[in-house]
């Protein structure tokens, strides 16, 4: 008899669809942005390669991180996937910005932490 597979975790059903790009498009990276009282950085503090996404988020967001995802891609491209935005933030902070000008988001959601 085989083992039924556990039904994923909401955590995983939001994250899917970052696993699935990086499993189509192994050679994307995600930008990681924090924010706090004072803001939005203009730059990301770190890159990701596309295996390390899913696992990065999960792990924050079990800790009770809230995220914005986005996948982002050029305006003049804008159906071609660039990079993924990863904007996390704890409390009450402000709201992630918009992209910036030239970008487009092809998806994008938000997790509050409960």
């Amino acid at each position: 008899m085989t083992q039924r597979k556990p039904d994923p975790t909401p955590i995983e059903v939001f994250l899917a669809p970052l696993a699935a790009l990086a499993r189509k498009q192994p050679e994307i990276e995600a930008l990681v942005f924090w924010g706090d009282a004072d803001g939005w950085p203009a730059h990301p503090s770190e890159a990701l390669e596309s295996e390390e996404v899913t696992f990065y988020a999960e792990g924050l967001l079990e800790d009770g991180f809230h995220l914005v995802w986005t996948i982002a891609a050029l305006d003049s491209t804008p159906t071609l996937p660039d990079h993924i935005r990863l904007q996390f933030w704890q409390d009450d902070g402000p709201a992630p910005d918009a992209l910036p000008s030239g970008w487009v988001a092809l998806d994008s959601r938000r997790w509050t932490a409960p």
